[in-house]
Parts: structure tokens; C-alpha cells; sequence
């Protein structure tokens, strides 16, 4: 079952790793694993956060064990847009010149993700600059739609649809101003808020 974790809804996952079902660990395990095997052949996510993850699901767990104050996303594995500041990560958004330009602090909308509980598992890929209708840019590559390479995956947004769309979180975090949500969850059969 623990293997197959990466299929269960964001919601489900919360409420089994509240109850300890299951732990943070094997639902960090099992969509890593996901990404492991199919991030090579989509490309979504332009950065894995393997180590700091499995970090955070044990002191995840440890708060569960604890009995501590537990946010709404405790324990769940997420994918954050490259183009929105991770702490000690690189926000390169597709950009070449960017690509060491290093986070201080995070984002607020970040923030609220890792202050829900959530545990960031790796950045998605994006157009450069976030700008384009496809994810494909020459500092991390084309981003292939799960259901057909010779269809747009979308964008800004489309790294963090594919890897929604193939299990690599239940969860992937993206920004829209024109569609950059929107287009991608429709090009890759999606949810989109």
C-alpha cells in the first residue's frame, strides 16, 4: 500500500497521516519514487528536494507522535513553481542568468503551504520568465505533456500540472495572472484553483 501512495488525494493523505495510517515518510517516499522514475521522461520538475523532504516528513511525523498543533496539509508531499522563492533554493523562473540566484526567505505564498504542514519534495519547471503557453525553456528543458509529447503540457504552470497529472505530489503548487494555471490543468487533465 505505502508503494501506492502517490495516487491518494491530498486530503486523504493528510487525514491518514493525522491518524498515522500512514506517515509522512512513506507518502514522501512513494511520490519520490514517482518522480525518481518518470521525472526523466516528463521533465516537470527542474529540481528534487529528496534529502530536506525526507527531513521534514520525520519531524512531521515526530509532531504526529507528539501530539503537536498539526496544520491542514501536515505531512503532505507538494511541488513549488520555480518562479515563486524558496528558501535556500534557486528562483531561476527558465532563466539561464538566474539560475544562482538563491532564495533568502520564502515566499508568502510559499510560507502558507510550509506553515499548512506541507513538505516541498521539489520545484517545477516553467517558460522562461513564466511568459509562454508551453514549458520549455534552455536552462531546464521541455516540459512533455503526460498524454501526448507532441501536445503543449501548457504554461506558465506546466510543470507543476504534469507532475500533478503523473503522482509526483498531490498537490503543485503554481501562479496565474492569464490562464498560467488554468491552460496547463486543462492541457493535462488537471485540476486547477
Amino acid at each position: 500500500m505505502t508503494n501506492e501512495l502517490w495516487r491518494w488525494s491530498a486530503v486523504d493523505l493528510a487525514q491518514a497521516i493525522r491518524s498515522r495510517e500512514v506517515s509522512s515518510r512513506e507518502a514522501v517516499q512513494s511520490c519520490l519514487q514517482r518522480v525518481e522514475r518518470l521525472n526523466p521522461v516528463f521533465n516537470p520538475l527542474t529540481e528534487v528536494c529528496a534529502d530536506a523532504a525526507l527531513k521534514a516528513a520525520d519531524a512531521a511525523d515526530a509532531a504526529v507522535r507528539d501530539g503537536k498543533a498539526l496544520g491542514m496539509l501536515h505531512g503532505v508531499p507538494v511541488t513549488i513553481k520555480v518562479n515563486a522563492d524558496l528558501a535556500g533554493s534557486a528562483t531561476t523562473n527558465g532563466v539561464v542568468a538566474y539560475r544562482d540566484v538563491i532564495a533568502q526567505e520564502s515566499n508568502p505564498a510559499v510560507d502558507n503551504w510550509i506553515k499548512a504542514g506541507a513538505i516541498v519534495i521539489g520545484r517545477s519547471n516553467v517558460p522562461a520568465f513564466s511568459w509562454r503557453w508551453f514549458t520549455d525553456n534552455d536552462l531546464h528543458g521541455r516540459t512533455l505533456n503526460p498524454f501526448d509529447a507532441a501536445r503543449t503540457p501548457g504554461g506558465s504552470s506546466g510543470g507543476a500540472a504534469v507532475a500533478a497529472a503523473l503522482g509526483m505530489g498531490p498537490l503543485a503548487h503554481g501562479s496565474d495572472q492569464g490562464g498560467s494555471i488554468r491552460y496547463p490543468a486543462y492541457a493535462c487533465g488537471v485540476a486547477g484553483l
